[in-house]
């Protein structure tokens, strides 16, 4: 799909990577590094004490972009409250019409139970 506004072949590489801090290894940053995406990932707090011990040869601590990350976590849960479902959570449905259908389903009772009830006042 070609992007609004740009010519040329659609760009491929993704401007951030977000993770856990699991994948925060000193080789998975290298390698994001190399490829020029940026990483969304929190430092563990081993790796903190380490750096900090270390003083001036500790380097400087990686960025962080807190906001970026809240919203993985947004959407982390979005996928969590659809597993909810056990349709959705381990594909029962197996045309892809009526996974879709599951799914419309699912998002129509998870918007119903954001939307507050204005009956109850």
């Amino acid at each position: 799909m070609p992007r609004p506004g740009k010519a040329g072949r659609p760009r491929k590489r993704p401007d951030s990577l977000t993770g856990d801090k699991a994948y925060g290894s000193k080789a998975n940053r290298a390698l994001l590094r190399s490829k020029k995406i940026k990483a969304v990932i929190p430092e563990r707090r081993d790796q903190v004490s380490n750096r900090l011990r270390k003083g001036s040869n500790g380097g400087r601590p990686p960025s962080f972009d807190s906001t970026r990350y809240r919203q993985r976590n947004q959407v982390e849960r979005g996928f969590n409250r659809r597993k909810q479902f056990r349709a959705v959570a381990t594909r029962y449905d197996k045309l892809g019409s009526h996974w879709q259908a599951t799914n419309d389903l699912i998002e129509i009772i998870d918007w119903i139970r954001a939307t507050p009830d204005k009956t109850r006042s």
